[in-house]
């Protein structure tokens, strides 16, 4: 139980700060925060305006990759912030700074908890003491993560009162939450809720909300309800256990859920239904040869073996490298194989709403949810409100899908119109837009800080699924698509985007938010150019790249001096099509460096990270914060993009024949 909730005499449970300890206030001048950590600066909330603390403070920030590498939580919060930097490249929280300042209340601004779904995030925080996370604003799954260990969440005002100190409430810090969320962060955190449920002193009932016009998120939702009659509809708010129809985790996941799983159940624990879920070896494959990575290879092997001993404990679907080579990046593999018109799929990385661009709700959850939904077959949802984007017109020659998301990004994300709302796709114009440029779309729902993002289902999908399934045909697949009903109503609005006046973009170094036109974005020569990862390694991106440089050595140019050039492919499905186009050949021949299937710079864990911060990278990954795939400076755009500007040598869009040399009369 939380430290700081108390039980008084009139049997009310309230939260006060305990006497002698301190709270940290992340600010945006990092000297007020090493001041902080040294002892010799306490502040109060009267001393900060909201503006002067940090915001969109990412998890990669609280624990970068390496940190990663561990599975037990004490052991991660040793380095709890080993990803804040000063401008001099140097950690501005060093091992145990956070663990031994004596903190139980940590500060920060806007959007908390941005980026990567990893619930190691939130732990380094608890286990250095913090029982009391401020901010002005949470990024969903990190939210989410911290319900699921108890730990409480609040505002600026609150805080003003507990240091001017009041007792406030619980019900104060629990009472915006559903029902279910409520219980589970006032028993403590996800396991021991579940355990009450188990011992009948709690309980979730279905909804009962009425007939109502739902959106494609409620109608999936309402499809998957527990103890459910046909029919059933859900509305916004709503709290109700949901069936899930499949998961996954990988290398970087997996030794926690066993972890907590043998913790919580014992030795000889069980899965109901072990086919529906499987791990993936993907995301620490290529580490080894990364020369920061190369100290914690042993890490790295015991995140390995943890994985193969869940894997033969629980006999999920193995999709482990095979002779060195990977299946693929689990969110592209899960498209391909098993992710389908109509499913909930929970999986324990952020990216996991990729496969909405399927016509299905996913998204990403910590560690410690998804041991109690793979151990139970459930999960608890409080059904999310929606934002729709109506598409309408066709992209122009050399815009892709990335160019949108980065205008969605720049327009309404750094708004927070997209905050905790699934992202809803449809319109004329979207059968405009490939299937794999749908997956761009949705996979990148999570750097909008968004629930999920869902694609509308046509003719397209169905034959794309359809030819990847045995006995499936396109017909079958149409008969499971999701449509919004008439009249449902989306809480962040429902707005119009004309494709043709979107124009290719890149993401300034720091965050997916800070967008831009490339035309005016002036003179950068890059260093490194990296075409891959989930996001653009799919055929479609293959085809771009490929697209770009062969015009360009039909011009007579390949990659510029200078620059090197990476492809790395999202699954063996994508590398096989690539080698049965001739591809192959084609980047060879222009300079570039081809990598097999997995994840790698993207998380800093592959051929392609910068090696110094001076270093200038052009990428079509889907982040890009501070240290995220190297010390450098590292620019967002997309695969016509990249490839155009590694011809370049400098940030560029992509137009036909850009490299055609002028002749002259």
């Amino acid at each position: 139980m939380n430290p700081l909730i108390q039980t008084g005499p009139d049997g009310v449970r309230r939260v006060a700060l305990s006497p002698g300890k301190r709270v940290l206030f992340l600010t945006k001048d990092l000297e007020l925060i090493k001041k902080q950590l040294a002892g010799d600066l306490d502040l109060r909330m009267e001393d900060v305006r909201p503006e002067d603390l940090l915001d969109d403070i990412n998890t990669d920030v609280m624990t970068p990759a390496w940190v990663c590498f561990r599975h037990r939580p004490e052991e991660i919060a040793l380095d709890a912030y080993a990803g804040l930097m000063d401008e001099n490249g140097e950690r501005v929280f060093g091992t145990r700074a956070l663990m031994d300042g004596n903190f139980e209340v940590i500060v920060s601004g806007q959007r908390k908890g941005t980026g990567s779904s990893r619930e190691t995030a939130p732990q380094c925080e608890k286990w250095s003491g913090i029982r009391l996370v401020i901010a002005s604003s949470f990024a969903p799954i990190h939210e989410r993560n911290n319900l699921n260990l108890g730990q409480l969440m609040g505002n600026h005002a609150q805080l003003k009162r507990l240091q001017d100190g009041e007792a406030i409430p619980l019900e104060e810090f629990t009472g915006r939450f559903d029902p279910v969320a409520k219980a589970t962060l006032e028993s403590g955190g996800l396991f021991p809720f579940a355990k009450a449920v188990a011992r009948g002193d709690a309980q979730v009932d279905a909804p009962a909300t009425p007939k109502r016009a739902m959106t494609m998120a409620e109608k999936i939702i309402a499809s998957h309800l527990v103890d459910a009659p046909a029919g059933a509809c859900v509305k916004p708010g709503d709290s109700c256990l949901v069936k899930v129809d499949g998961g996954y985790s990988h290398e970087f996941t997996t030794a926690q859920v066993h972890h907590f799983l043998l913790q919580e159940y014992g030795m000889d624990y069980e899965l109901p239904n072990p086919a529906k879920f499987g791990v993936f070896e993907d995301h620490l494959l290529y580490a080894d040869g990364v020369k920061k990575m190369a100290p914690f290879a042993d890490r790295i092997q015991t995140l390995r073996d943890l994985q193969n001993e869940f894997q033969r404990h629980t006999g999920v679907r193995d999709y482990s490298a095979k002779n060195g080579i990977s299946p693929g990046i689990c969110h592209q593999v899960a498209r391909e194989e098993f992710v389908d018109p109509g499913d909930f799929i929970q999986a324990t990385d952020s990216h996991t709403c990729m496969g909405g661009g399927s016509n299905a709700l996913t998204w990403g959850v910590g560690a410690t949810e998804y041991a109690g939904l793979i151990y139970a077959g459930f999960t608890n949802v409080r059904v999310p409100e929606s934002i729709r984007f109506e598409l309408h017109g066709s992209l122009a020659e050399g815009v892709t899908a990335k160019d949108l998301i980065l205008h969605i990004l720049a327009t309404f994300a750094v708004r927070e119109d997209t905050l905790d709302r699934v992202m809803e796709f449809g319109g004329p114009g979207l059968a405009n837009i490939s299937v794999d440029e749908r997956a761009t779309l949705t996979n990148m729902a999570t750097e909008c800080s968004a629930k999920s993002g869902i694609c509308e289902g046509d003719d397209q999908l169905a034959e794309w699924i359809a030819a990847r399934r045995d006995g499936l045909s396109a017909a079958d697949v149409k008969a499971r698509f999701v449509t919004a009903d008439e009249g449902a109503e989306y809480a962040g609005g429902v707005h119009t985007i004309d494709l043709g006046a979107i124009r290719p973009m890149v993401a300034q170094p720091g965050d997916p938010t800070y967008g831009k036109d490339i035309a005016d974005l002036g003179e950068i020569a890059i260093d490194i150019a990296y075409g891959g990862s989930c996001t653009a390694g799919k055929e479609g991106d293959l085809d771009m790249y490929a697209q770009v440089l062969s015009e360009a050595l039909d011009s007579g140019r390949k990659i510029a001096d200078g620059v090197a050039m990476y492809i790395q492919y999202g699954s063996k499905t994508v590398m096989e099509y690539a080698r049965s186009k001739g591809y192959l050949d084609v980047f060879e021949r222009a300079g570039v460096r081809v990598i097999d299937p997995g994840c790698g710079a993207c998380i800093g864990c592959g051929p392609g990270v910068s090696e110094t911060s001076e270093q200038v990278t052009v990428s079509a990954i889907n982040r890009n914060f501070q240290g995220r795939s190297g010390p450098g400076k590292l620019y967002l755009a997309s695969p016509l993009s990249v490839a155009a500007s590694a011809v370049e040598g400098r940030i560029t869009s992509y137009r036909p024949g850009m490299f055609r040399v002028p002749t002259h009369a």
